[in-house]
């Protein structure tokens, strides 16, 4: 069951890329009593999501923390080494890289999908959603190849 407005972030372990290396973060612990502005990519270093998504998100940082979002995130279906050189690839210093390696997020929000026909497997699927204490308040799923909704341009337009 896909995850809904109003419902609580469901208990998962993301490993947050660090300038020290890879550290494991649970999910309780990291959207508790602050609002996080997530979202998320089928893929670093994909065409849409590094040319449009990721950098979108870090022009509008500024804009998005004015708004009172606390923080920005990006999780993907990599390992917290792709997503610590895309993060440096792209200079995304003020958003957190959230690695979901596994795909056990993506599950947990009822969010993945399968990717097989790219040779991508199990990923989460294009969305963005607003966190406010570990409940969601927005939740914006793009439709199979569309970027819209889960932009932060969208997001800073709904808050």
């Amino acid at each position: 069951m896909t995850i809904q407005i109003g419902d609580r972030i469901p208990p998962t372990t993301f490993v947050k890329a660090t300038e020290s290396g890879p550290e494991q973060v649970s999910s309780d612990e990291f959207f508790a009593g602050r609002k996080v502005a997530l979202f998320s990519v089928p893929g670093a270093f994909t065409p849409t999501c590094s040319a449009r998504h990721l950098p979108g998100y870090v022009e509008k940082a500024d804009a998005l923390k004015a708004k009172g979002v606390d923080e920005i995130a990006c999780t993907a279906v990599n390992d917290a080494f792709v997503m610590g050189a895309w993060a440096k690839s792209a200079d995304a210093g003020d958003v957190t890289m959230l690695s979901d390696g596994n795909g056990a997020f993506a599950k947990a929000v009822g969010l993945e999908f399968d990717g097989s026909k790219f040779g991508m497997g199990t990923r989460g699927q294009r969305y963005a959603m607003l966190v406010n204490d570990g409940v969601v308040e927005q939740l914006h799923v793009e439709a199979p190849g569309e970027f819209k909704v889960s932009s932060a341009e969208h997001m800073l337009e709904n808050l």
